[in-house]
């Protein structure tokens, strides 16, 4: 009785996890852009520096 009790907490955790992930994908992916953005944006400053 304890394993399966141990078990469905488990289980619970984990789709809790898998819940919380899927709903900070859509942020995640824009913080991402907004990292890309800004370091190709510092790359063309530095090229435009050097030229």
């Amino acid at each position: 009785m304890a394993r399966k009790i141990l078990i469905l907490q488990a289980v619970l955790i984990c789709v809790g996890l898998i819940a919380l992930l899927l709903r900070e994908i859509p942020g995640l992916v824009r913080e991402i852009r907004m990292w890309r953005m800004a370091i190709s944006f510092r790359g063309d400053a530095h090229r435009k520096e050097a030229a």
